[in-house]
């Protein structure tokens, strides 16, 4: 982990405590807010600085959108720049692209991350290979929001996690905040890229409170976070695995397991030094993440390692704990079982580390 990287999470540790937080949020201009109100400030800010964005997708004008995020904005700015679309999501995404090709800033929201098969000619096929099949003639500044993942009971076909299908597109940008700070920071970063970003937000996270400075800033995509620092082994996860990793953490610190925990943010761009860095501290490595275990984020980040002058570094086998070969289950208790949960984590940590792996 470079030095930088270590003085971000100095300053923004998730297992600060109250006290701490407080008095950095009187430092720095924070207050409180949550997830969803993060980003939602964040649409506001970039829409006050620049005429060019405007927001589109289903129920985001009066109703505010499906998980309340857009909320007064179509008020503020009015349905010119908030605007609601059919449902059509191939369509929508078409009219996306074209307006950013003129040089406009939409950010367009899907409903649910799964609506996205419905538009994947448009997203993989024309805005991630645009600006290379015309030589870098034209950029495609798109920005598109996901809710994602599960935890909310709206079973197979509204709860996956499908950031890795994009992830394997070269042309695209793929984001996981996992915290109202990055929430906000990331697409900010987003809207000023002159690529297509497409930001997974957790619908478990929209509710999470935490310290977000006041007006503008970013968070460059592509760098990864280091959480909690630790010895015994590396823990990389993506958003909510993130604290449900701190969680497991903070349990096996208990047993004397000395877990670093690392919040990739990015998945394309990976920080793949982050990774390196961390492993060559731990010897130990887990990757936590929701999305299908076969052919997710976790095995490129163990590839990464086994590819890298890491891999000498390595007491034990690579773990990856990702969702099970299954669509997500409608039943509560089976739709808890299909990912990984705080106590997996635990156990596999803790087997890794004593050598039962």
């Amino acid at each position: 982990m470079s030095t930088r990287t270590e003085e971000r999470s100095v300053l923004r540790p998730q297992d600060a405590c109250a006290a701490h937080r407080r008095i950095r949020s009187r430092a720095t201009g924070a207050r409180e807010l949550s997830y969803a109100q993060a980003i939602q400030e964040a649409l506001a800010i970039a829409m006050e600085a620049d005429e060019r964005v405007f927001l589109m997708g289903e129920d985001i004008g009066v109703y505010g959108g499906a998980f309340q995020v857009t909320g007064d904005l179509v008020q503020r700015f009015g349905p010119e720049r908030v605007m609601d679309t059919p449902i059509s999501e191939l369509g929508a995404a078409g009219v996306a692209i074209g307006a950013a090709l003129t040089g406009l800033r939409p950010i367009f929201e899907f409903q649910f991350s799964d609506f996205s098969a419905l538009a994947m000619e448009q997203i993989v096929n024309q805005a991630a290979k645009l600006r290379f099949m015309l030589g870098g003639a034209v950029s495609v500044p798109l920005v598109m929001r996901f809710p994602s993942g599960s935890g909310t009971g709206a079973a197979a076909q509204h709860s996956q996690s499908l950031e890795a299908w994009f992830a394997h597109v070269p042309g695209l940008k793929v984001v996981q905040p996992s915290t109202p700070y990055d929430a906000k920071g990331c697409l900010l970063a987003a809207i000023a890229d002159p690529d297509p970003v497409m930001i997974f937000e957790h619908k478990l996270l929209y509710k999470m409170k935490g310290d977000v400075p006041r007006g503008h800033y970013t968070v460059p995509l592509g760098e990864a976070r280091l959480c909690r620092p630790g010895r015994d082994v590396t823990i990389v996860a993506t958003s909510i695995m993130v604290h449900r990793s701190l969680a497991a953490a903070k349990e096996l610190a208990g047993e004397g397991i000395e877990a670093e925990v690392i919040d990739l943010r990015s998945l394309r761009p990976l920080d793949r030094d982050a990774l390196t860095s961390s492993v060559k501290r731990t010897h130990r490595l887990v990757c936590v993440y929701e999305g299908v275990k076969t052919l997710g984020i976790g095995a490129e980040i163990s590839a990464s390692i086994a590819e890298s002058d890491a891999f000498d570094y390595l007491d034990a086998p690579i773990l990856r704990l990702g969702g099970a070969e299954c669509p997500i289950p409608y039943n509560p208790e089976l739709e808890k079982a299909a990912v990984p949960q705080t106590p997996s984590i635990v156990a596999a940590v803790r087997d890794l580390v004593h050598g039962r792996r």
